[in-house]
């Protein structure tokens, strides 16, 4: 939700104030999709080490059980690959919206005659990175 993150960019007509710019777009849904899905993956691994452990009698003996977690493990790792997938192009498209051209491009008064403006540091991305990787 980088629509609600300001940040202040300083008003060189007028010293005595600085006008708050705030980001664009909503990358969110692809971030919380991977989240719940990963908090799902979890509870269901969990269930199933439970079922594995404590019932392995019921396990082995029932044919239809096996069956259902081999086909909800098939489901999850294929939602795993679509949260994958989407978190990434949200990740890129969060890159693309903080990129400090793009931000110094949004500014009206680094569009001036003889103005130079220039970020003082890169955004690190490491982590957010390595979050799709997992």
């Amino acid at each position: 939700r980088l629509y609600q993150i300001p940040f202040g960019m300083p008003n060189c007509e007028d010293e005595s104030e600085a006008r708050t710019l705030y980001l664009v777009g909503d990358f969110s849904a692809p971030a919380e999709f991977f989240v719940t899905l990963g908090v799902f993956s979890f509870l269901y691994s969990m269930a199933a080490l439970v079922l594995y452990l404590r019932f392995h009698s019921l396990y082995t003996e029932n044919t239809k059980l096996p069956f259902t977690d081999f086909c909800v493990t098939v489901c999850f790792a294929f939602f795993w690959l679509v949260a994958a997938a989407a978190w990434g192009k949200g990740l890129s498209d969060v890159k693309a919206a903080t990129r400090p051209s793009t931000l110094i491009a949004a500014m009206g008064v680094c569009q001036g005659d003889g103005v130079v403006c220039n970020a003082g540091t890169t955004p690190a991305m490491g982590l957010a990175n390595i979050s799709v990787v997992r």
